[in-house]
């Protein structure tokens, strides 16, 4: 047994933690942390590009992001995500302005973000949408038409034999982003490494995390290999551990954790082998989601750069599986019963069922049934230009609430002990891209003393504008140019 003493130690080593630990490091450059990895690798699992869409989520393409309420579209969520994703990007231009990143196309660049639906009701709502988002200075650049000749122009392989007699809309946004997290996340861990001599422990599986009395945490980790175990002090712990974060959290002694339970849900792509069907597409196209289907299930058709290629993927295809990481046990799910969410969980179950008849169809489809819905976007898809790629998985939140005894969450939340010593990440998308202000969150709940610091928060404020500032049309403006100037976007 061995015990070392941390002011942090970070389970899972994906963006979440990179974001978490670099940006403390840059505050409090003398404070000691510790990563821990069950794999032998960063990035392995929800990082991993070929496991999430890549999509700089910031609301100007995914329509689940402006819900319309009888004839008017709500466009705060969309607000809230633009500005989320713009604080990334801050604090990435900062590492590239500082020749940490030396080239920010490894992992973003310029690809356009797109609507496109079918159906008059659909054509309605985009028109309604388009108008909405014009209004603020977030989205007046977009674009929106019912024309086929502008829409070939935008999306030609989706426009290949469409007429008039359809009814068909798209809008537009030519600075979206297509991200390769894998490619960020290993580049901040590297800065991590060289500038703050940080290191990540792999083949570390974390047993168990126990308050100890000197200390915050106890933190009892087994190594996969060696079959080592060792207990490490922390007086502050971090669960990043994507779907395994729950789990972990269970076994943590603190009440805020009571009645949370998951879902999981796995993904799957279509990915397109032939290079010149992919060079005739450029571009993130989103369309909605059935009346039916949960958000998640919104299929798109997008560009992708990966490992330095470019690649064209449809999907995502839903399935299901128990477990709750793609390198994990298929007792996951029956694991994560307990006493205190046996209900919620049934609850949930019960009042989702169409998410279940969902999850079914999807399971039982085979590769034609994915190629013909493939076919809604791009009718000429051939099954031999084609081929099925499992994605990664995704544990969606269950809670307690207190009118429906038990409610499915989409989305992210942060898990907090009261006095902030513990913290951990549930829930998917938008998830990376929105890291950096989903661990500010973290910051201000763990360390709060670095918040109320007036340098520390002018640092970070000079680093992240958004961050804590109202953000007028002048200031997104300039800071927009920034960000495009120094990610080259």
């Amino acid at each position: 047994m061995e015990n070392k003493d941390y002011d942090l130690i970070c389970v899972g080593a994906g963006i979440m933690t990179a974001t978490l630990a670099l940006i403390t490091k840059i505050l409090q450059p003398e404070m000691r942390i510790l990563i821990l990895e069950r794999l032998d690798k960063v990035a392995q699992e929800s990082s991993a590009a070929w496991n999430n869409a890549g999509t700089g989520h910031s609301a100007l393409c995914e329509l689940n992001y402006c819900p319309q309420k009888n004839d008017q579209v709500d466009i705060s969520k969309a607000i809230d995500i633009c500005t989320q994703f713009e604080m990334s990007k801050q604090f990435w231009r900062n590492l590239v302005a500082q020749n940490l990143i030396k080239e920010p196309n490894s992992f973003i660049n310029p690809v356009p973000h797109n609507s496109w639906v079918y159906g008059a009701d659909n054509v309605d709502y985009l028109e309604r949408r388009f108008h909405a988002m014009k209004e603020h200075f977030m989205f007046d650049s977009i674009e929106f038409t019912r024309s086929i000749e502008k829409m070939k122009e935008w999306f030609p392989l989706i426009m290949e034999d469409r007429d008039e007699s359809d009814h068909m809309a798209g809008s537009r946004i030519n600075r979206g982003a297509e991200m390769n997290f894998g490619s960020l996340t290993e580049q901040l861990f590297h800065i991590l490494k060289k500038e703050y001599n940080v290191t990540v422990s792999f083949n570390e599986e974390v047993q168990d995390v126990d308050p100890d009395k000197d200390i915050e945490w106890d933190v009892i980790t087994k190594n996969k290999i060696s079959g080592d175990t060792r207990t490490l002090s922390a007086h502050h712990v971090f669960i990043g551990a994507g779907g395994g974060s729950l789990l972990l959290l269970q076994k943590v002694e603190i009440d805020e954790k009571e009645g949370y339970g998951g879902f999981p849900v796995s993904g799957a792509w279509l990915v397109c082998k032939n290079q010149e069907i992919i060079n005739q597409h450029y571009g993130k196209v989103y369309s909605k989601a059935g009346p039916n289907d949960p958000p998640m299930s919104t299929p798109h058709l997008d560009t992708r750069f990966i490992n330095g290629k470019r690649e064209l993927l449809f999907g995502p295809f839903a399935g299901f599986s128990p477990k709750f990481l793609k390198e994990g046990s298929y007792l996951d799910l029956f694991k994560s019963i307990k006493s205190d969410n046996i209900k919620p969980m049934l609850e949930t179950f019960w009042d989702n069922l169409p998410l279940t008849q969902y999850l079914v169809n999807q399971v039982t489809m085979s590769f034609d049934d994915r190629m013909d819905d493939l076919r809604k976007f791009y009718k000429n898809a051939k099954n031999e230009d084609w081929e099925y790629l499992v994605a990664g998985q995704r544990v969606q939140i269950i809670k307690i609430d207190e009118f429906e005894g038990g409610q499915l969450q989409f989305g992210t939340e942060v898990i907090a002990s009261k006095d902030g010593s513990i913290t951990c990440l549930l829930g998917a998308s938008p998830g990376a891209s929105t890291a950096v202000k989903i661990m500010l969150d973290v910051i201000e709940k763990a360390f709060p003393e670095l918040i109320e610091n007036p340098e520390i928060l002018n640092k970070l404020q000079e680093m992240i504008p958004f961050y804590k500032t109202e953000v007028t049309k002048e200031l997104f403006e300039k800071e927009l140019k920034k960000s495009k100037e120094l990610l080259e976007l």
